[in-house]
């Protein structure tokens, strides 16, 4: 597959919002991240249909993918940063014309309910975009340094971006050993295994597979885990790196459970490939941005992660 690496950001460049998924309740938290951006060099132009509420979604699927493709075809548009992330984006899948992000690659961010819509970039337009910073959630305020920073050094630089560390360095560590080199793929788990059987997601042979999660009791994992096995994820895939799985645990002591490490193990501790765990992805304030597409290498004799190319030209 030929990928599409979008133009790298300048200051003074256009940066487009949409609500792809749900709204914020608080809007204020828009008009504080304009101000961030705005703050920053850059100009913001808001979608139309940003602030539309249709219960837990912004808005109608008609609205939201009017948002997209309006945003693609702005010449002026150079990045598209997701609002928030919510639920929804998965019912815009059949509606969105993947000829105009084609021929318009931009940078595209957001993460959680987002992933439904970069694994559809990517399987049917061969665009790299970037699991990262959402306005309403990250930067509208007290604005996490580790984030801004690598975030705004990947996608204002042509360069390599080599070794990623977490915050204050704190160690990845090794459920599994080896070395892996691919593309990384993958974002949230839920809705990487709600698109399985679709034909928006792409393949996973010889891919380094990311995973997040939040909220989802291990029963939950568990489910989720074993329904990518069934479908030869874990068999295709070169290596996993596991981002933070927030409040995945049991919260009813009168259930039995198993813990969230044991469903990781039993589905992760068996693979003859390298697992390593750890890494500061997700829904958390100092965030890793992960840009999918791009390759990636994992070593875990020295517990590294290196990103091996550039993620914008």
């Amino acid at each position: 597959m030929n990928l599409l690496k979008p133009p790298k950001l300048s200051k003074g460049d256009l940066i487009g919002l949409i609500s792809p998924a749900s709204s914020p309740d608080d809007l204020t938290r828009i008009e504080r991240g304009v101000k961030y951006l705005e703050g920053l060099g850059y100009n913001v132009e808001i979608g139309a249909n940003v602030g539309q509420n249709l219960g837990y979604l912004a808005g109608s699927d008609e609205q939201r993918v009017s948002d997209i493709h309006y945003m693609f075809k702005k010449k002026e548009i150079k990045a598209i940063m997701c609002i928030r992330g919510g639920y929804g984006t998965p019912r815009l899948l059949d509606k969105i014309d993947y000829s105009l992000i084609k021929k318009n690659p931009k940078i595209f961010i957001g993460y959680s309910d987002i992933t439904a819509l970069q694994l559809a970039f990517y399987k049917k337009a061969g665009l790299i975009t970037f699991a990262g910073p959402m306005l309403a959630v990250d930067f509208w305020n007290d604005v996490s340094k580790f984030t801004e920073e690598m975030f705004w050094a990947l996608i204002t630089s042509n360069k390599k971006f080599g070794k990623v560390v977490n915050p204050d360095n704190e160690k990845f560590y090794i459920l599994k050993p080896g070395k892996a080199q691919g593309e990384i793929l993958g974002g949230n788990l839920c809705l990487l295994a709600s698109l399985i059987g679709s034909d928006y997601v792409p393949s996973f042979q010889d891919k380094i597979i990311m995973l997040e999660e939040i909220g989802e009791a291990p029963y939950r994992i568990d489910r989720m885990l074993n329904q990518l096995k069934l479908n030869g994820i874990m068999d295709k895939a070169k290596g996993f790196i596991l981002g933070r799985f927030v409040d995945c645990y049991e919260t009813d002591s009168s259930k039995k459970s198993l813990t969230l490490n044991e469903v990781i193990d039993d589905y992760f501790g068996k693979l003859k490939k390298p697992v390593m765990y750890n890494f500061k992805h997700g829904h958390i304030t100092d965030n890793i941005t992960v840009a999918f597409g791009i390759k990636h290498k994992m070593n875990t004799d020295n517990a590294t992660i290196e990103i091996m190319e550039s993620a914008v030209h």
